[in-house]
């Protein structure tokens, strides 16, 4: 019997289609990284009968990266990015093992069906599954097909089925085209943004940005902001005059009448066409006419259209919004949420999505009619071959899908619904009136058959006033006439719909990947989101899209990128070669680069205006080990501390606060240390700023304080400080926190672990002596004798924190509040084990193995 891997991109998929191909009748298992399941079950494949296994990844296996020494921003010229830097693939999230767990269940296997989504990223993920799972395949007997594509837009029984029974080939092209996007973002961004971060971080202290990135399709997205900006900026309002007549029908209220010639700028002349209609007393109706209108349905919806309603309508971010709709669709309720076509195919059950919804309280009566009476075709929009337009696949309630959920998923019903009704009609009238010499018109309208509006109420023609009934010739008398003055009115920011809209039309970014420039360019602080989602440059924003078009235009006009786009489509459809298409860009924003470099001082003159020098920047806070003077701490991303007589910039660790700590100075390079903390609840340790940019001893990297200092002697070094290893990380040592009196704590300093211990003590040390069990150092313990929760009213006692009974009660551990994006505590399943290869790099160097005793020891601490 044949065994087949099938492999889909999430983990919820993996399930849903496997219940769907199984009927229900599967086996499921945890995969050894924890992430992905395995569903079996056994079903016939290609004519005879087979073993499935089907299971996921989390998204992309691989990422690109450049090699080692690359990655380091102070050894590598970034202007060697361009070329001579070699990339590989890494792992995309190492933890999960995701290679080494798709070769444990791909061993062994005849064939393969690539599950993943359909889209480019998709033909991307699948070729990274095939180079980790065709090794361990068994080998095909002679031309025997072994790789195997499903093709599917949502996730029903009938599509996922369909699929099953007409299985293709994965696209080699479409996945090229991801890979050189992902390589040319990857070195085109790196290198401008690692040139400018280190250029301007270094001259000025109140950026507010760690980070000052430029990206080929992020940079065009803050250009359109700042465009419409330096429109508002440079906005001059006229005035101008309005001529407004009222007429007085009979037993009617009063109509208000639109004059023909709209405005004047000129106050003379509007008060010469005040004054001449003035001497009319009666308007006369020159004509009436009547026309039947039609307000169209809209297309079908399509990711683009969906962004912007959720924004404009629903207030919700593109990123946010694609999160939801990705969800609703991994969960079976709406088809395939990244397309660009508009169009249903011929063969499309319209009528099976609709009867899904005819239960629905909110538009069961409109469904049952569209039933009964028969649907529109949806209009003919544009189909660009890849997955149907945004649809509702089956039936759901508010309380189901609850909050934003329920709003996204209710707005793409109703849009569904809209696009297989009837287009609005309604009846528009328009009567023209002369008062004098000088033409007036008056416009209402008349709903003859809602149409989609029912369905979408918001599209609806607004209510008004109903016109009298007259005739040519009739006239009426005017009850007044009078001249308004206004002032033109500047454009608003851009919305983040009206964005989206530039983008699209620009050809900036695809579907899928819009949500992420626009949300770059937010947590960059390049723009701020105000009410009414409207997006507003900052201060930084302005000044570096200033100077790109002092410098070189095209790096922020939305042309370059545009072009490159259309290469990218065209290795996608197997028109162009992958690699002239990335020796080419990459050749032109390398002559760009260079440029850029040589002209910077354009950018750096438009920088002074806005942004203080480093050294007038900060608060006096510590001496600096060189020259003794203060140096000052910059609190502004990324904080660092600036000496301005050495000129000397020393980065600190970040998202937590820095203090002097006690005036004490390390005893390698006499800098005065500070003290980092995250927060009462959280980490504390102090460094040294100088060590903590240049690490003193060989087996330290840069980044490090003083508990990991490998300093023999100094009273704040791990070797001083270190009590035992970590009960959670591989590497960490937990590390007393001298400060933290009276409520005492150790933390590791790898991982977010925290140890609160001997609470109100007086004096906590660590001992020179270890442990015989575990090998952790001992500490010394002194109390109040008021407050001693030792026995006997002792107050003072030496003993392991790991091992001693007496300190069994006083020991529990924590998380630390704040976690850093790196640290990501584990679930406490590894032993309490003494500290191995532990605490002074001169003590022990065969330190005993724990005893068996020690899990049980452990037991309490996790």
């Amino acid at each position: 019997m044949k065994t087949v891997l099938m492999v889909a991109e999430k983990p919820s998929l993996a399930q849903s289609i496997a219940k769907i191909l199984s009927r229900g009748n599967m086996s499921s298992r945890k995969g050894l990284n924890g992430a992905c399941s395995v569903h079996e079950y056994t079903g016939s494949f290609v004519g005879q009968s087979a073993h499935f296994k089907m299971t996921s990844v989390c998204g992309h296996v691989m990422t690109l990266d450049f090699i080692g020494k690359y990655n380091s921003w102070d050894k590598v010229d970034p202007a060697e990015l361009f070329s001579k830097a070699p990339t590989e693939k890494k792992e995309a999230n190492p933890k999960l093992t995701m290679v080494k767990f798709l070769q444990v269940e791909g061993r062994g296997c005849d064939c393969i069906v690539l599950w993943l989504d359909c889209d480019k990223e998709g033909e991307n993920i699948c070729f990274e599954v095939l180079d980790a799972v065709l090794p361990v395949m068994n080998k095909p007997r002679g031309t025997e097909r072994t790789i195997y594509r499903a093709k599917f837009s949502s996730i029903t029984d009938t599509d996922i089925c369909n699929a099953m029974n007409h299985l293709g080939e994965p696209n080699r092209n479409e996945a090229l085209s991801v890979d050189a996007r992902q390589e040319l973002d990857l070195r085109i961004g790196c290198a401008f943004t690692r040139f400018q971060t280190k250029y301007f971080q270094g001259k000025y202290g109140n950026l507010d940005s760690s980070l000052i990135s430029f990206g080929p399709c992020q940079t065009p997205t803050l250009g359109f902001c700042v465009e419409r900006h330096d429109k508002i900026q440079s906005f001059k309002p006229e005035t101008y005059w309005v001529l407004q007549a009222k007429v007085n029908p009979e037993k009617e209220s009063a109509l208000t009448l639109d004059w023909d010639r709209v405005r004047v700028f000129d106050r003379e002349i509007a008060q010469m066409f005040l004054n001449i209609t003035k001497m009319a007393k009666e308007a006369k109706v020159e004509s009436v006419s009547k026309k039947e209108k039609v307000k169209q349905r809209p297309l079908a919806l399509n990711t683009v259209e969906m962004l912007r309603v959720a924004s404009a309508a629903l207030g919700m971010g593109p990123q946010h919004a694609m999160q939801i709709a990705e969800r609703l669709y991994t969960q079976g309720y709406i088809s395939y949420p990244r397309t660009e076509t508009t169009h249903y195919p011929e063969n499309f059950d319209l009528k099976g999505c609709l009867r899904q919804q005819a239960n629905n309280p909110y538009w069961a009566e409109t469904v049952k009619a569209l039933l009964s009476e028969g649907i529109n075709r949806p209009r003919k929009g544009h189909d660009a071959g890849d997955h149907p337009p945004i649809t509702p696949m089956r039936a759901a309630t508010e309380a189901e899908l609850g909050g934003d959920g329920w709003r996204l998923y209710e707005y793409i019903t109703r849009h569904f619904i809209a696009t297989v009704s009837a287009d609005c009609k309604y009846l528009q009238t328009t009567i023209a009136f002369s008062i004098g010499p000088e033409r007036f018109t008056c416009v209402g309208k008349v709903v003859t058959s809602p149409g989609f509006t029912e369905i979408m109420p918001w599209h609806s023609i607004p209510l008004e006033e109903s016109l009298p009934h007259c005739e040519k010739g009739d006239l009426f008398p005017v009850n007044e006439i009078k001249l308004l003055e206004k002032q033109t009115s500047p454009p608003d920011y851009l919305t983040e719909a009206e964005l989206i809209t530039l983008m699209e039309k620009h050809g900036i970014g695809t579907d899928a990947s819009i949500p992420v420039h626009i949300n770059n360019i937010c947590q960059r602080n390049y723009v701020t989101v105000e009410s009414g989602r409207r997006l507003k440059p900052t201060n930084l924003g302005i000044v570096l899209v200033h100077g790109y078009y002092k410098i070189d235009a095209e790096l922020v006009l939305p042309t370059i990128r545009s072009a490159v786009e259309k290469q990218l489509n065209l290795i996608a459809l197997g028109k162009a070669n992958y690699h002239q298409v990335l020796e080419h860009t990459l050749d032109i924003f390398k002559r760009k680069f260079h440029y850029f470099v040589d002209s910077i001082a354009g950018m750096d003159e438009l920088m002074e205006v806005s942004f203080s020098p480093l050294a007038a920047t900060g608060k006096p806070l510590s001496r600096c080990g060189k020259c003794h003077r203060f140096m000052k701490y910059i609190q502004a991303k990324p904080s660092r501390l600036h000496c301005s007589h050495c000129d000397e910039t020393y980065s600190l660790p970040q998202n937590g606060t820095i203090k002097l700590y006690k005036e004490l100075r390390c005893p390698l390079d006499d800098f005065e240390l500070v003290l980092w903390s995250s927060g009462s609840r959280g980490k504390s340790y102090p460094l040294c700023p100088y060590c903590y940019n240049h690490p003193p001893f060989r087996d330290m990297k840069k980044g490090m304080g003083c508990n990991e200092c490998t300093h023999p002697t100094c009273q704040h070094s791990l070797s001083m400080l270190g009590i035992g290893q970590c009960v959670e990380c591989e590497n960490g040592v937990l590390v007393l926190d001298s400060t933290s009196g009276p409520k005492w704590k150790m933390a590791c300093n790898k991982c977010n672990v925290i140890v609160h211990f001997f609470e109100n003590a007086h004096k906590v040390r660590v001992s020179a002596e270890t442990c015989d069990l575990c090998d952790a150092a001992l500490v010394d313990v002194d109390f109040n004798k008021a407050k001693s929760p030792l026995p006997a009213d002792e107050t003072q006692h030496s003993g392991c924190v790991f091992c001693d009974p007496v300190f069994q009660d006083l020991v529990e551990l924590k998380h630390a509040a704040m976690r850093h994006p790196m640290h990501r505590g584990g679930q406490g399943k590894r032993q309490g084990r003494g500290r191995g290869k532990g605490r002074r790099p001169g003590g022990r160097l065969n330190p005993k193995k724990p005893k068996d005793k020690m899990a049980a020891l452990a037991a309490y601490f996790v």
